[in-house]
């Protein structure tokens, strides 16, 4: 096929693309085919097949050991470790932290999913109600969704005013450098989802019955804001990836890498009695990246659009 032929082919799979993407309507059963067939390499995610499901397992297993090494060192040691899960609606914050957690002693190892503040709460300093929940030493703790409630979907729902979230951006760096400080073993982890995937896991969860109850009317309503999200990811980025508390980003298109990835980021930054340096290996940087080279992909995605 002649360039000219591959160019005009081009054109028109994307003209059917940004209809679908206009035309979506998340109740109807059917997914739009020409979201679907680009729904794994959407934003640019650079593998186009997934993870097969043995060679995942096989993985999963040997890194949950690992994470088991670590917990009875932190139990033994009196380590702290905190570790955020933040991202896009459907990336998988919960996914990664259900398979770190799958092997470790419960007692010594818990999530936190906060609902949305009660009236007392909301009149109490921002960052008051996740404290209390800190570990105590010795203690493993991740969080599904964080005080980043307020870089994210606060504003892009208008759950907060401008001032609150340029306040938080402030002061977000200097609490958790006060963590650090403390000793806090911390780490901030965002996972990222191409549009078209995140349409495709939306759409799954409102037509698999035992899916359905993760569907919300937030979840809704962030269907059609997703450059909203990308704007307010940008500054997220911009004004808290510090050298003290970096975030580490990971394009999770595809979920079984991206829960591997997520048990990576820990098991590469810490040292732990034996420790089996080939089975932790080290990150895939075709999907992880930091905050700061995130940053720059975006701001050259932003760039490219302009000249378009």
């Amino acid at each position: 096929m002649s360039k000219a032929k591959d160019d005009k082919a081009d054109g028109k799979a994307a003209e059917a693309r940004l209809r679908a993407l206009k035309t979506f309507d998340l109740d109807n059963p059917e997914f739009p085919p020409e979201l679907d067939k680009i729904a794994l390499t959407s934003g640019g995610y650079p593998y186009d097949e997934r993870l097969k499901r043995k060679v995942y397992e096989d993985e999963l297993i040997k890194l949950q050991l690992e994470l088991l090494k670590l917990q009875t060192h932190v139990a033994e040691a009196g380590e702290r470790i905190v570790v955020l899960f933040e991202g896009r609606d459907t990336s998988g914050k919960g996914g990664c932290i259900s398979r770190i957690l799958a092997r470790l002693n419960p007692r010594h190892a818990r999530s936190v999913a906060l609902s949305k503040p009660t009236e007392s709460e909301r009149g109490q300093w921002y960052f008051q109600r996740y404290i209390a929940h800190l570990p105590t030493r010795g203690d493993i703790l991740l969080f599904d969704r964080s005080w980043y409630n307020r870089a994210g979907v606060e504003p892009v729902m208008g759950f907060c005013t401008a001032e609150q979230t340029a306040n938080f951006l402030r002061d977000a760096p200097a609490f958790e450098e006060l963590l650090v400080r403390d000793g806090v073993r911390f780490f901030k982890i965002y996972l990222t989802v191409g549009r078209e995937m995140q349409l495709q896991r939306f759409h799954e969860r409102r037509h698999e019955p035992f899916k359905q109850w993760k569907i919300t009317e937030v979840d809704r309503a962030a269907i059609g804001k997703y450059d909203a999200y990308t704007h307010a990811e940008r500054e997220m980025l911009r004004f808290t990836h510090t050298a003290v508390s970096p975030w580490t980003v990971i394009a999770a298109n595809d979920q079984r890498r991206a829960r591997l990835e997520a048990m990576r980021v820990i098991l590469t930054a810490l040292d732990y009695p034996g420790k089996d340096k080939d089975v932790v290996g080290t990150l895939d940087p075709k999907i992880t990246k930091s905050g700061a080279d995130h940053l720059v992909t975006l701001n050259g995605e932003d760039a490219q659009a302009a000249k378009t």
